[in-house]
């Protein structure tokens, strides 16, 4: 193994990730990371003096927030002193936030960090086009009432046009959906196979609710006015059936596209906090670790064609890095962006030709058992907070190790950008 030092996952948290616009509608991305925080503070016992560094991932700023791991932090409790910055990678923002929080343990920057996650979808922020804010910004140096008539004169009804953010690739202008039908139909993945993914995913994650794993890392939430307790992730079905979902119309390429709002993961809200230090650190302090962080890798693609592929390149990288094989992963999570894209993945990792001609390798990473899959569910049904999925895999895999009696797990995941990223973990 690479890294230097032993550095340690010592556990996480997450808020109930609800779909957006349900019960976190009135909240910010910065109230669900403090949410996040605090719950990790009560779960670890940690005296949070002893916390040097939080660090948040983050795809949907607010402007009133912009270093929204600052506001969480405060909101949550933490000293001034603790310094805080955030990160966004998109899909794997907090998969970033851990790892720079490996990386500053193991500079001597600091001891002890909590990185995760925040994302309030229902809070996106609405703006005016580009024209319009062009005449606003121009708008602050008026001053005289006939200045504000003359300004009022050059507004159209188009100027209140909103702009939403979209679910889009800036470069291509397409959007991730869109993506992930090309993927699919590169690969031969159909829709059959898709809603079939995705019914399972449903069922395992009701039935992890249901035996108490989700409550290993579930920290429940209220909030004025109501003070209604959320303690349950509201987008798990767990009567989830092939026979319905197979009826559905296609979302982004009519009428014969293969993704359907059912095979794909829908906007969510929801918060993710992991405490992360060094081993030493951990056993000064009394703590009893879940796992080590024993090696990661990142990996980029082309956009055109590879633009979910980022698990098979960073699995690939990782395993390599790591000098270890698929076979000897006993349990394994893979963000759940589209059943088409996990599906796709799976393919290439288990395909000669792709090893060949794009991660130059001999032969196939490996064909990945699907009883150490997922087996608690995913994104597809679990949700999917952009900025926060990265720390709710990393809690997800130490406690399948634990429950399981497995070593060594792997988790990986695709983002915008096409972007990937894989990381090998050990029970402690």
């Amino acid at each position: 193994m690479a890294l230097s030092k032993n550095i340690v996952f010592v556990d996480g948290v997450r808020t109930p990730f609800l779909r957006s616009n349900t019960d976190y509608n009135d909240l910010m991305s910065y109230q669900l990371g403090s949410f996040a925080i605090k719950g990790l503070l009560d779960k670890t016992g940690i005296d949070p003096n002893k916390v040097d560094r939080v660090i948040m991932g983050t795809t949907i700023s607010n402007v009133k927030t912009g270093n929204v791991a600052r506001e969480a932090a405060l909101s949550a409790g933490l000293p001034n002193k603790v310094a805080c910055h955030t990160v966004t990678q998109a899909c794997i923002s907090a998969n970033q936030a851990i790892t720079s929080a490996v990386e500053q343990i193991l500079a001597g920057q600091a001891d002890v960090i909590i990185a995760g996650g925040t994302d309030c979808i229902s809070d996106a922020p609405i703006l005016f086009n580009k024209p319009m804010r062009k005449k606003l910004m121009a708008a602050q140096k008026l001053k005289t009432t006939g200045e504000y008539l003359k300004f009022a004169t050059t507004l159209s009804l188009k100027d209140f046009v909103p702009e939403a953010p979209a679910v889009a690739e800036f470069t291509t202008g397409r959007t991730m959906g869109m993506d992930c039908e090309l993927l699919a139909a590169r690969y031969g993945v159909t829709r059959q196979e898709q809603d079939h993914f995705a019914v399972r995913s449903h069922q395992l994650a009701h039935k992890a609710h249901e035996e108490g794993n989700m409550q290993l890392e579930l920290v429940p939430v209220s909030f004025p006015p109501k003070y209604k307790v959320v303690d349950r992730d509201n987008g798990v079905r767990g009567d989830t059936q092939y026979d319905k979902i197979a009826k559905l119309n296609p979302a982004f390429s009519k009428p014969h596209g293969t993704i359907t709002a059912a095979n794909a993961s829908f906007l969510t809200d929801g918060a993710t906090a992991s405490l992360i230090m060094s081993e030493d650190k951990a056993k000064e302090l009394g703590l009893t670790p879940k796992a080590y962080i024993r090696e990661y890798a990142y990996s980029a693609g082309d956009l055109e064609e590879e633009l979910l592929l980022g698990p098979a390149y960073a699995v690939s990288k990782v395993l390599e890095k790591a000098g270890m094989t698929l076979d000897q992963m006993d349990v394994i999570e893979f963000h759940e962006a589209f059943a088409g894209q996990i599906l796709a993945n799976l393919k290439c990792l288990a395909s000669d030709e792709f090893a060949q001609k794009k991660l130059g390798r001999d032969k196939a990473v490996g064909v990945v058992n699907m009883d150490k899959f997922n087996k608690w569910g995913g994104s597809l049904s679990i949700g999917h907070p952009f900025g926060a999925t990265g720390s709710r895999m990393v809690a997800f895999t130490a406690n399948r190790l634990i429950k399981e009696g497995g070593r060594f797990g792997l988790l990986a995941a695709c983002a915008a950008g096409a972007h990937g990223h894989a990381m090998i973990i050990e029970r402690y």
